[in-house]
């Protein structure tokens, strides 16, 4: 899926308050599904040790710091990024 342009949020946002388009609230059911996908999906269910240097333990502390997140939720969201091939190595 391709981000946004601002033109396009523009656009959006023009429509919006014009009233062209209309945000729709979701239903109950959907929400009700919604949360129970995502619980199954970050649910943290196994526990492993791992060794880091310290220079990199203060590097990814410090950048969880800048984005305001434990460092071992920044730690965790870089491993499901990279296992789903949302986070790409460099060849």
């Amino acid at each position: 899926m391709k981000p946004t342009t601002e033109a396009e949020e523009k656009e959006i946002m023009e429509a919006l308050e014009s009233g062209a388009i209309q945000i729709e609230k979701p239903s109950h059911k959907l929400l009700s599904n919604l949360k129970r996908a995502s619980e199954n999906t970050f649910k943290k269910d196994r526990r492993i040790n791992v060794r880091l240097s310290r220079h990199d333990l203060l590097g990814i502390q410090r950048k969880a710091l800048q984005k305001g997140l434990p460092y071992q939720a920044l730690i965790s969201g870089l491993i499901h990024q990279y296992v789903e091939g949302d986070l790409l190595e460099k060849r």
